[in-house]
């Protein structure tokens, strides 16, 4: 797009041409190949904390204590000095290797009890109004007691607590709490937000709790999915349910006026309101995979054929199928990933079987089914991951490496799969990211694989902890001649003394400046070695 690589040619260059339409901003991108975070300080002076993740519009830093009660919010400002030195570099003031003179603190609020604890790995950000949804709870009990309507074999917290808080000052706007439920915070699993809209998912409770974030900052309620689907449902299912009180009644009356004359008869059991339906979730599904078996054989007598061996031989597997996941993929469309219970609260559940449905929010239909190995749902996740990938319409996450946008990374997908011994476990293990979790990378133009070149394994935008590697990772333009532009590495300058602990780290790029931060610490959470790394 540019044909030098200079960037004083580079900005004369963009004075005298436009950019074809539409690409705008990726030619602006392309200035990122010459501003780089180039330095880096090691071990910084900085605040016992949690530092968990810079906001997608690069406002603020987020952060929590150790203790996990507070909330400790940063303003990314930039380190600003004056030396008399002729040099090209001056050597850095001291006061540089202090974490203050890169992030001015805004504030510290409470936002724990006194039994609950910050889930540190939760975080989402409103952009459009700078609100930040975090969540609080209890300790998670593993062999609770069974409970009316909650799945068996699903542990249980005493209180969730998701917290609604304006960023630009602190002040909690908002709260909804979760009593004897489990959610999966971790890493933004069980939550999942699309532009003011959130979906909160109870996996003891089988239960999608949709909420609206309001510009006055309040929580509302907009709907519940799970055992019933539209809003009158409860309403229809109770009124018919005392008409079968009142039925059941008459005849039990009429039965014991039986017997009082010596006549014999069977005496009838009352149904159970809750027990006797599937939940309507449940039933939309088993609906939906009847109608596509039937229409599959234009013959009846291959249609009972077909039923049979698909639809009533895996019956009792379909009903016992729970939700794992869930995302939104537009404003009325839900994908939702069900399997069995060991996969909804184990760690690995890649060997498990799974299926995902798409449902129809406005219409109460689900309109897609898949199972995990579905080669034509494949087919969608190559062509058009940005489709799942993207969960809102703020601008710095529409240009999030992809397979669809990016073809080093489609490239870098068709190298896999024709490495892969079997197409079949390669699509299982593709699939198995869907649903995506919310705001789960960093929309950093480092990570744009159009500009840069790196070990994923590594290092990548996912927000994950990665184990930490004592070589410096290594950023290598993509333009021609491929040279390294800069490196990052975590813990201390000259490496561990200690070679036998392992070591994880966490990497926080900032998403339009060149900073970054790498943190370092090993599995028994001794103080975190803090690199700052900066272009100079």
């Amino acid at each position: 797009m540019f044909s030098s690589s200079n960037v004083t040619c580079r900005v004369f260059e963009r004075q005298i041409r436009s950019s074809p339409p539409g690409a705008s901003v990726n030619r602006a991108r392309k200035f990122y190949e010459n501003l780089v975070p180039s330095h880096t300080l090691y071990d910084v002076e900085c605040p016992d904390h949690c530092f968990r993740k810079f906001t997608e519009d690069g406002l603020f830093l987020i952060s929590f204590s150790r203790n996990h009660q507070e909330l400790v919010v940063y303003r990314p400002s930039w380190l600003t000095y004056t030396s008399d030195s002729d040099d090209t570099l001056p050597p850095l003031p001291r006061r540089a290797s202090r974490f203050d003179s890169f992030f001015t603190q805004l504030y510290s609020v409470n936002l724990a009890s006194a039994n609950e604890l910050i889930c540190k790995d939760f975080f989402l950000y409103f952009p459009s109004r700078r609100f930040g949804l975090f969540a609080t709870s209890t300790a998670q009990i593993h062999d609770s007691a069974p409970s009316p309507g909650a799945v068996p074999g699903v542990p249980s917290i005493d209180k969730i607590t998701f917290v609604l808080l304006r960023l630009d000052d602190g002040v909690v706007l908002d709260e909804r709490v979760f009593l004897h439920d489990f959610v999966n915070l971790a890493y933004n699993m069980g939550v999942f937000m699309y532009d003011d809209l959130v979906a909160i998912l109870s996996l003891r409770y089988q239960k999608i709790h949709l909420l609206q974030i309001r510009d006055s900052g309040h929580l509302v309620d907009a709907r519940a999915i799970g055992y019933f689907c539209r809003e009158d449902d409860e309403l229809f299912l109770n009124s018919n349910s005392q008409a079968m009180m009142m039925t059941t009644t008459q005849d039990k009356n009429k039965q014991q006026d039986r017997e009082d004359d010596g006549e014999n008869g069977l005496r009838h059991t009352q149904p159970n309101a809750e027990n006797s339906f599937l939940s309507g979730i449940k039933q939309r599904l088993l609906s939906f995979i009847f109608r596509e078996i039937w229409n599959e054989e234009p013959d009846n007598t291959m249609r009972v054929q077909s039923l049979k061996k698909k639809f009533y031989f895996h019956f009792q597997d379909y009903v016992d199928l729970i939700i794992w996941k869930v995302q939104f993929l537009d404003r009325h469309h839900l994908l939702i990933k069900f399997g069995s219970v060991d996969g909804g609260v184990g760690r690995n559940a890649d060997h498990l079987p799974a299926f995902f449905a798409v449902y129809n929010m406005e219409t109460t239909d689900i309109v897609a089914f898949y199972q995990n190995s579905a080669e034509d749902l494949y087919q969608l996740f190559e062509q058009f991951s940005d489709h799942f990938t993207v969960s809102s319409s703020s601008p710095f996450m529409n240009f999030v490496t992809s397979h669809s946008n990016s073809v080093h990374a489609l490239e870098q997908l068709k190298y896999l799969k024709n490495k892969s011994n079997s197409f079949s476990q390669f699509v299982k293990k593709m699939l198995v990211s869907l649903p995506f979790s919310c705001q789960s990378q960093s929309p950093s133009p480092y990570f744009d694989q159009s500009l840069f070149r790196f070990d994923e394994k590594l290092i990548s935008a996912a927000d994950r902890h990665r184990q930490s590697s004592d070589n410096p990772i290594k950023f290598i333009s993509r333009r021609k001649p491929e040279t390294l532009k800069f490196k990052i590495k975590p813990g201390p300058e000259c490496g561990s003394a200690d070679g036998r602990s392992k070591k994880i780290c966490s990497f926080l790029f900032h998403p339009h400046l060149p900073l970054a931060i790498s943190i370092q610490q090993t599995l028994f959470m001794p103080p975190s070695v803090v690199n700052i790394h900066f272009r100079r």
